[in-house]
């Protein structure tokens, strides 16, 4: 079966945007405990692109199957998870890349902050899926919780678009998803 890609963010409404969330399906790797533990001999670079004994993995089927299976744990390191093995896989900086950000407000009047992954996951920010600011306030780097501890990086187009919804709102370089609110600036 073809694979087809989400629409772009701006033609989602806030209730076709859950229900795309809601309709992927992933792996339940969080439950899965595999004695067989190894080395997957990949990597993600910072620029999001995966690697596997040095050459790219060019496949996005099969980029988007490897990051259904990720995982990192609560000392970095992530692992691609199956039932039956745990294999690490070194990441350079974050496992995705958000590439697209959309505002939205949801019935009750809250915003909410939807992003699209490099994988063409979409993430709705929230408490489960916080963001969170690291680097210096001259050189910041914004980081979105995805899931099963994997975070995605923003690129700067979408840092710019998160940056113009803040100043958007007020001078406070602050925003709100789902009720959780986000300081932009780096030590805040």
């Amino acid at each position: 079966m073809p694979y087809e890609p989400p629409p772009e963010l701006a033609a989602l409404s806030l209730a076709e945007l859950a229900a795309q969330v809601a309709a992927r399906k992933l792996p339940p790797v969080e439950q899965w405990q595999p004695q067989d533990v190894g080395d997957s001999e990949m990597r993600i670079g910072a620029d999001g692109r995966w690697f596997h004994q040095g050459g790219e993995i060019r496949r996005p089927a099969m980029v988007r199957a490897f990051a259904s299976l990720l995982m990192r744990d609560k000392a970095g390191q992530h692992w691609l998870v199956t039932p039956f093995q745990r294999l690490s896989i070194m990441v350079d900086d974050a496992a995705f890349i958000a590439t697209d950000m959309e505002a939205k407000t949801d019935a009750d009047g809250r915003r909410v902050l939807a992003f699209r992954l490099n994988t063409d996951d979409l993430v709705i920010c929230g408490p489960e899926n916080p963001l969170r600011v690291a680097g210096t306030p001259d050189v910041p780097a914004f980081y979105l919780t995805v899931r099963n501890g994997t975070e995605a990086r923003l690129n700067r187009s979408t840092y710019g678009q998160l940056i113009d919804h803040a100043l958007s709102l007020g001078d406070e370089l602050v925003v709100e998803s789902r009720g959780a609110r986000f300081a932009l600036v780096p030590g805040t």
